[in-house]
């Protein structure tokens, strides 16, 4: 019996399905089936400024007209509040979380840059401040002085001092938002993640999730970073930095553009998306991904 595996994919709903996307939802699909796991589908809305409406239904067709096929009923972090909000009264009790009223204007005139920008310096963190009904508090989370190593399926290990490249990073903010990093670590807990394959955009966020699936007492899934596709520019192919929306009713030519872009090798007399999962599905190939460059974690 194959150890158990259950992978997932979790676009923001801020854009329709481009390339970019679909490269990352084709490496975790395959990656799931050749395992012979379930690949769910969860709905990153947590953050309402970046949701765009009608685009959670649109990335849906999308995947749907591409030929991904999920387990299980579509989750959507807007409506998990409660579950977040227990998991952070959690770690209040344990001592793990405080107030914050820096401003961002504040935090960066005395911040040192880190691995994902400013690096908050602790100024709130022995002043035990609660906030009052007039001003609500961020709430950061007290990171331990620890050196996170952790092994990820192309990259081979990783390491980041956690306290020095990341800091107290914010778990709910002053505007009473969730933020991605607690969310994503409760609904993988809760859904029984064992696996993580996406984008190596987010491989500077693994490190801090590790320490909050630590301090609550949730396993670690094993990690695999795609490679990502890049613009002219060299940035991240987005709907920020305009990225084309695929054109659904001919998958076959990008379905075979991603493939080739994660080191697969599609046979040449693939005539139908039909074709090419059956292809596909049978001849995933991790170790063929090319290796990325990534963004250096540890000091």
């Amino acid at each position: 019996m194959p150890a158990p595996y259950r992978g997932r994919f979790a676009p923001t709903p801020s854009g329709l399905l481009h390339f970019g996307s679909l490269v990352a939802a084709l490496g975790s699909y395959l990656d799931a089936r050749a395992h012979d796991g379930a690949w769910l589908l969860r709905i990153e809305d947590v953050d309402p400024p970046r949701v765009v409406a009608g685009a959670s239904d649109a990335i849906l067709r999308g995947l749907d007209a591409f030929g991904f096929e999920w387990d299980g009923p579509v989750e959507s972090q807007s409506g998990r509040g409660a579950a977040y909000q227990a998991a952070l009264d959690r770690l209040d009790v344990l001592g793990l979380v405080y107030g914050c009223h820096c401003s961002r204007k504040e935090i960066a005139e005395v911040a040192r840059r880190g691995v994902d920008g400013p690096v908050y310096p602790g100024t709130c963190r022995e002043l035990g401040w609660r906030g009052d009904p007039r001003r609500e508090p961020a709430w950061r989370l007290r990171v331990p002085e620890t050196r996170v190593d952790f092994r990820d399926r192309l990259l081979g290990r990783v390491a980041c001092d956690i306290a020095r490249e990341c800091g107290d990073f914010v778990l709910k903010r002053a505007d009473g938002v969730f933020t991605y990093q607690l969310a994503v670590v409760v609904d993988d807990a809760e859904q029984g993640i064992t696996h993580v394959v996406r984008g190596a955009d987010l491989l500077a966020s693994t490190p801090r999730q590790i320490v909050l699936q630590r301090a609550l007492g949730y396993p670690t899934p094993v990690y695999l970073h795609l490679p990502v596709v890049l613009d002219a520019a060299g940035d991240k192919l987005s709907k920020q930095t305009l990225a084309a929306p695929l054109e659904d009713n001919d998958p076959l030519p990008a379905l075979l553009a991603a493939a080739r872009f994660l080191g697969q090798a599609p046979a040449p007399d693939i005539g139908s998306p039909a074709e090419f999962w059956d292809w596909a599905k049978r001849n995933w190939r991790p170790e063929w991904l090319p290796m990325l460059r990534a963004k250096k974690l540890a000091g």
